[in-house]
């Protein structure tokens, strides 16, 4: 998941080695967070927060059965 996340950030921002997302894992939880360049948050978030919202259903659709996935954007 967190190859598929930074795939995709890459693929949105122009600051690519900016790009660093972090994994952490408790017993029932991954949270996944995602810091860019400041120049590339806003294409992260997308209007009204589109692009975000459809990284986190991506995620969401190919985590584990029994782990709740978390993605956030680190400013």
């Amino acid at each position: 998941m967190k190859e598929l996340v930074e795939l995709i950030a890459k693929s949105l921002v122009d600051h690519v080695d900016d790009v660093q997302v972090r994994r952490e894992d408790t017993d029932d939880t991954i949270l996944l967070e995602i810091s860019v360049n400041k120049e590339d948050l806003g294409k992260i978030i997308g209007r009204k927060g589109r692009v975000i919202k459809a990284i986190r259903t991506l995620v969401w659709a190919s985590a584990p059965a029994d782990k709740r996935v978390m993605v956030e954007l680190v400013e």
